[in-house]
């Protein structure tokens, strides 16, 4: 098994480089922009925003600008964590751009985010052992976390072999969103809908699993799976340990979701599972297939637990998960958490 490699803990004063390798921010969401960049300095950190940022079209810049700027900030030490606005749609063209060997040598420095940039946090974690954090992005950061939950900003000040644990907090927002052009200061939801997590595999005995936590957004990972880029063995190692992969559907019909999880697991992506958590999902259900029904269809196959219903995508809150570090997931009639170890 690969060793893990933890940035150090984030502290008040160090630099956080915001850049966009994926899609920027149209002019209507600046101010967005910047009360969430206020919210970061309010708290002590310096922040440098790169020149990859329009929002004129789906992607901030030409490739080899977007690449070299993300290069830099993650090769830069004085640079200690990258927080993209949010996602997009084509960071997989960076991957060809990236000196994966260069971010191995170079010391360790957080990237935080979710949905496009997942398409980057898992290949940096399978291919340079560097630990990422699947977290809420930028835009989504002035946003006040339940109390079960984690911000991202705690998560990456965490010391290495501190553990953290989240369950859900029995809230959600889903399809309701805030007008950040009206209301660019907004850091509470307005939670619409309740729900615990769920057993989806129809599985009673209880579980208590624990592996190495490696997963992202399906829409973009199923164009990585079978490549060296979403190699998840490596993260196995020789020693075969376990894992435990989450995912998560940001908007595809449930017919393609099947598609690209049965895809994944062909590709054997989720190979050595001990569990997969479902990340909570507000994508349509096709006319004879349910999200839940897609994975099952794919993933059922596994016959290990998987756990539904989970706050690790694109339906708000957020519940961090580092990959690479150790997890412990827990899932009884009395108990239900995540228990992260940055070990």
């Amino acid at each position: 098994m690969m060793d893990i490699r933890y940035p150090r803990p984030l502290v008040a004063g160090d630099l956080i480089g915001v850049t966009a390798p994926s899609s920027g921010v149209a002019e209507q969401h600046h101010a967005r922009l910047n009360f969430a960049i206020e919210t970061l300095t309010e708290q002590g950190f310096r922040v440098e925003v790169g020149d990859c940022m329009d929002g004129a079209t789906h992607i901030s810049a030409p490739v080899e600008q977007r690449a070299a700027e993300f290069m830099r900030m993650l090769l830069d030490p004085r640079v200690r964590a990258i927080v993209p606005p949010w996602g997009g749609e084509t960071a997989i063209d960076l991957i060809a751009h990236l000196d994966f060997d260069a971010i191995a040598a170079a010391e360790p420095t957080w990237v935080i985010g979710y949905s496009d940039i997942s398409t980057l946090l898992t290949p940096i974690t399978l291919l340079t052992g560097v630990a990422t954090i699947h977290g809420s992005n930028l835009m989504d950061t002035p946003y006040a976390t339940p109390s079960s939950l984690v911000n991202w900003l705690i998560v990456a000040g965490q010391p290495i072999g501190s553990s953290f644990r989240q369950s859900s907090p029995n809230v959600h927002r889903i399809n309701d969103f805030d007008d950040w052009q009206a209301n660019p200061e907004v850091t509470d939801h307005t939670w619409n809908g309740t729900g615990q997590w769920v057993r989806l595999d129809g599985g009673t005995n209880p579980v208590d699993v624990s592996g190495r936590l490696i997963g992202g957004c399906i829409e973009t990972l199923a164009n990585l799976a079978g490549t060296r880029y979403a190699d998840t063995s490596r993260l196995r190692g020789e020693a075969d340990a376990s894992l435990l992969v989450y995912i998560e559907a940001a908007g595809e019909e449930a017919t393609a979701i099947c598609r690209y999880l049965h895809g994944m697991r062909l590709a054997g992506f989720f190979d050595g599972a001990a569990a997969v958590l479902v990340g909570r999902t507000g994508a349509n259900d096709s006319p004879t297939l349910t999200q839940s029904e897609a994975v099952l269809d794919a993933l059922g196959w596994l016959g290990i637990p998987i756990i539904g219903n989970v706050e690790c995508g694109h339906v708000p809150p957020q519940l961090p998960i580092v990959n690479g570090a150790l997890g412990r997931l827990v899932f009884t009639d009395s108990e239900r958490f995540l228990q992260q170890t940055l070990t």
